[in-house]
Formats: structure tokens, sequence, C-alpha cells
């Protein structure tokens, strides 16, 4: 997209979310709180002698209609288990509206706050809730979501930011060289963990899609849900010096057996899936740098420091990737 030309959600006014939430047959006392998010545009819509609505409004042309009915599938599956996720609400049959031009659904809202996850008890929690998910993972099979591969998050990206005038022109080299070695790197790690089992996952397991209330976790957001190994949903959740990561990892695990088996030959890729994760973050930015909303919130990325800063992270991982898996 051309500097200063318009993008899609421009059009996405507060007169056009009020009238998308009521052609469902609610009536809006025109109240919008937008929430965080970025990939699509999410909203607390107040209704008159109800409780608010969450209006989420699908980036155009990001998923295939076939993708989001698998996301909603998915949650209602979960939901169906009682497992503690924010569904779909579901009209005659439908999860998926459209207005205006946009995909869009509408969902309860549900409080909470970001979990620590600092004891003990809380990891377990976490664990037993993830087991439970992955349970249900194991029934079939995404068709439309796609898998965890290193070509789609990890060589692609690198090459379109190589492509770009992203990357300083005194740092292009460290950063191809660096990251041709990562993804040896991680094609190695890949290799040992060859045959472990893919799964249904939620796919961006972190603190923020996760609130949590005096009755436990539950997550609000499956828009990232694909197929791939069960502990693409656990190393998020973990952090600090390995031998606290080891710790929270066997905390976590000790509340997943009670509901799934997990296999430890996956330990292999923690290190690997997190620099899966930097790569394809970086990408993900230049990407949507048309969008208004990213230079809006993310200024640093524009900084040549920020790639000074990424390098250097990038050569840590370099490092944490050759120490091997880590120990429970």
């Amino acid at each position: 997209m051309s500097k200063g030309s318009p993008h899609p959600y421009d059009r996405l006014t507060p007169d056009v979310i009020i009238a998308a939430v009521e052609s469902l047959g609610y009536v809006s006392d025109r109240r919008i709180l937008a929430l965080n998010s970025y990939e699509n545009r999410v909203y607390q819509v107040g209704i008159e002698r109800g409780t608010p609505l969450v209006a989420k409004f699908y980036r155009p042309q990001r998923w295939s209609v076939a993708a989001i009915a698998e996301e909603h599938g998915f949650a209602l599956e979960l939901a169906a288990a009682e497992i503690p996720v924010v569904p779909p609400l579901v009209q005659e049959g439908r999860t998926l509206f459209e207005y205006d031009g946009f995909g869009f659904a509408v969902f309860e809202r549900r409080g909470g706050r970001w979990p620590e996850l600092g004891t003990r008890t809380e990891r377990e929690w976490m664990g037993r809730f993830l087991g439970r998910i992955h349970l249900v993972g194991k029934r079939q099979r995404f068709r439309q979501r796609g898998r965890i591969e290193i070509g789609r998050l990890g060589q692609d990206p690198r090459d379109y930011l190589l492509g770009s005038d992203w990357i300083p022109s005194h740092l292009q080299t460290a950063y191809e060289s660096l990251t041709a070695d990562l993804l040896d790197a991680i094609h190695a790690a890949f290799d040992t963990a060859q045959g472990v089992a893919e799964v249904r996952l939620h796919g961006d397991c972190h603190r923020g899609n996760v609130l949590w209330t005096d009755a436990g976790p539950h997550f609000v957001d499956l828009d990232d849900c694909l197929m791939g190994p069960a502990i693409q949903d656990l190393w998020m959740l973990l952090s600090g010096p390995r031998r606290e990561m080891s710790e929270q990892l066997a905390h976590l695990l000790e509340g997943y057996s009670h509901f799934a088996t997990f296999d430890t030959r996956e330990l292999v890729l923690v290190e690997s899936l997190r620099t899966l994760r930097m790569i394809h973050y970086s990408a993900w930015l230049a990407r949507r740098w048309g969008d208004p909303a990213f230079p809006a919130a993310f200024p640093w990325f524009a900084e040549p420091r920020y790639w000074e800063n990424q390098i250097l992270a990038l050569r840590e991982q370099l490092a944490a990737i050759a120490e091997g898996p880590l120990e429970l």
C-alpha cells in the first residue's frame, strides 16, 4: 500500500460499527470502547438495557471465510466441552456476519486481569486448562488454518525483510548471515523433533490473550489458532533464566498431564519457536505499516536502534538454541 493511500479500516467509523451490531437485532446505546487489537479491530459496544458486547471486525483479505469458520468452530467445540473460552455468539446457525464489506463476529464481554503465573498453583491451573484444550484439539485437524512451518514463520519473513528497505544498510549483512545460521539451527531442531504429533492449538498463547478471574483463566481470542506441536502453547508462558523456565514448565506440565500426554521430544523446539516468532514479528510490523494504527502504536520500529537490538537478541537466540532443550 502506497504511503498516504486510504486503508480499509478508514471506513470503519463509529456509525459503521454501531450499524453492524444493530444489524443483528441489538439496540446500541452508542457507547464504544476500542480494545487492544491491531491485526483486527475489536470494540466493546454498549447495548441498551443489556450487557455490552464485543464486536470483532476481521482484517479484510487476511482469512478466508472457511478459515474463520474453523476458528469459530474450534471455539464452540471448546465451549461445549466446558473449557473456559469466549466463543462467538450464534444467530440462526451463523457466527460470521458481513456489514459494509467487513466480516465481523460478536462475543459476550467477559472481564478479568492478565495472569501473573507467579505461583506453582497458577501454573498448574493454566497447565490443566491447556491440557484440556489440546485434548479437544486432537479430535480432528484444521484444514484451512495452516500449521507451524519454518518457511512461513521464518524463511519467508526473513526474505521479505531483506528485500525491503527496513533493515539499515550497515546492518543488512549481519542480519542476513545471522538469520541464515539461525534457520539452519532451527531446521536441525525440527529434525530432532521429527515425528511429534500436531494438534489444533491456540497458537498465540501469551498472557495478553488470557484473562484471569477468581474462577480461573479464560481465553478471549483464537485468531491465530493453527496446527502444531503442543509446546507452542506452553513456551510463551515461560520467562527468565533457563533454570527458572525449566521450573515453570515443570509446573505447567504437572497440570497438563492430568488431561493430555506431553511428548518431551518437543522440548528441543522452545528456543527455535521463540526465534521464529521474533523474525515473523518484525516482518508483521513491516507488512502492516500502511495501517495507520501501526506507526502510532510502534513508532520505535522505524528507528535503526530497533534493528541493532534485534540483531543482539537474535545472537542470544543462536546461543540459546545451541544450549539444547530445557531440562525438567
